[in-house]
């Protein structure tokens, strides 16, 4: 995950801050040129560092800091603070224009990934009530038509294509087409280039011009650093963008488009890609952001993460039937597969309070998750809800029907008894005292 060393550096220091009580001024300005080298390390543009450091230095030297019977925490807080300054302060929504449809130019360097990450943005839209339209106007790089197509038929949601021709008279009835057909929202899906030239650039004018886009959000890959920010500055003069989407900052990005890019454009990071899958894009928080730089969590994220992926009814049930001591092999693999859908599990970890730059072996094992399915689906559904019932015949059987071994389906419900221990003692809350190391050594398939 993207600002993963920044946030184990940032830790380091002020882990050396509050072991010192009170604080002198040296103690400031070296956790100070700790905290410039930590931002500089994750390809934070200099100026801005420069910057953000002046403005951290000239409060922690404060009477509020030097005073405070918790010094070293008022210095995470005003750090805290300017982080989320620098990156925008509120949160910037995408504008809805009054007389629809909202037309939204999306605009970047080829291998940004704009075409699937404007599709995702739309899918995000779709599901808010909106009623979508993603049109194709990239005419130069090969497939990007069909690519367009294919993400829009996995989100049910229409293209509007016109092969080669024109891209300002594609974006023009593309327009069009959303009037008369009722959509809301048109996404352009404009061409790139490996790098910015005028050629790129007088086209998105000429499409600007004539459709008058509502929102102009440039598409930028993360993982290329300071590039991203000069590609951001190019954009901005030539097109005046509204806002930013930063995409693959679950990658082993430094963080540092993040951190400059609002600082150096002016304008606001409003959305991020955050993984492959077409679910995996959020808003982008500047105040949750920071906290989870600093270790401190992101807990709101995590909670609306599991609201769009988790089914309330399903979890209540198996909830309730934990309680009940009936939780079953089906119930199992449901939680199994729910906690895959939510994504990266060390990215989930980053949003839990104090876990920030903690290195946790989380990734889930695909294979061992796809081989209990196997081993459950070749189950009948007695022996699922009876697992007691399986003697050496049935579990050969199973172990054939799931391409898999005895010694596999013999693990799977060790694994599963193990769980089953635990439910009995989360039923009794007197007994569930340090649950949690009894996770360890299971050897569950994440």
């Amino acid at each position: 995950m993207a600002f993963e060393s920044l946030t184990e550096k940032l830790a380091a220091t002020f882990k050396k801050l509050r072991g010192k009580g009170r604080l002198s001024e040296s103690d400031v300005k070296q956790a100070m040129k700790e905290i410039k080298m930590a931002l500089l390390e994750a390809d934070v543009n200099f100026k801005v560092v420069k910057n953000f450091i002046a403005a951290v230095s000239e409060r922690a030297v404060g009477a509020d800091v030097m005073e405070s019977l918790t010094p070293a925490q008022m210095i995470v807080k005003i750090v805290n603070e300017e982080l989320t300054a620098l990156m925008g302060g509120g949160d910037s929504k995408l504008k809805i224009s009054s007389t629809p449809p909202t037309v939204v130019m999306l605009v970047g360097l080829q291998g940004a990934g704009k075409t699937t990450n404007g599709a995702k943005l739309a899918g995000m839209m779709k599901k808010q009530g909106k009623r979508p339209l993603l049109a194709a106007c990239d005419i130069y790089r090969p497939a990007a038509i069909q690519q367009l197509e294919v993400v829009g038929a996995q989100l049910d949601i229409p293209v509007f294509q016109m092969g080669q021709t024109d891209p300002v008279d594609i974006a023009k009835a593309a327009v069009e087409h959303a009037k008369r057909h009722g959509n809301d929202m048109v996404f352009l899906d404009t061409a790139g280039r490996l790098h910015v030239d005028e050629q790129l650039m007088d086209e998105l004018r000429a499409i600007k011009s004539a459709v008058n886009p509502t929102e102009i959000l440039l598409v930028v890959d993360a993982m290329i650093g300071q590039d991203a920010v000069t590609a951001a500055k190019a954009f901005d003069d030539a097109l005046d963008i509204d806002g930013v989407m930063l995409t693959k900052l679950d990658g082993d990005a430094r963080g540092g488009a993040a951190l400059s890019i609002r600082a150096v454009t002016g304008k606001p990071i409003q959305f991020a890609g955050t993984g492959e899958k077409l679910e995996n894009i959020e808003v982008f928080h500047p105040d949750r952001m920071a906290s989870r730089i600093l270790g401190m969590g992101d807990v709101l994220s995590l909670i609306e993460k599991a609201e769009q992926t988790l089914d309330a009814k399903k979890a209540a049930e198996q909830l309730e039937r934990m309680r009940k001591n009936k939780f079953t092999l089906s119930d199992f693999y449901d939680q199994l597969t729910q906690l895959k859908n939510m994504g990266d599990l060390q990215d989930i970890a980053s949003m839990l309070p104090g876990m920030g730059g903690k290195k946790l072996d989380l990734s889930v094992d695909e294979k061992g998750l796809a081989r209990t399915e196997a081993i459950i689906q070749s189950m009948t559904p007695y022996e699922r809800e009876n697992p007691g019932v399986l003697n050496s015949s049935r579990k050969k059987r199973i172990a054939a029907g799931s391409g898999t071994q005895v010694v596999d389906v013999n693990r799977l419900l060790k694994q599963f008894e193990s769980i089953q221990q635990l439910t009995r003692q989360f039923s009794n809350p007197k007994k569930s005292k340090g649950l949690l190391s009894r996770f360890k050594g299971m050897g569950l398939p994440f």
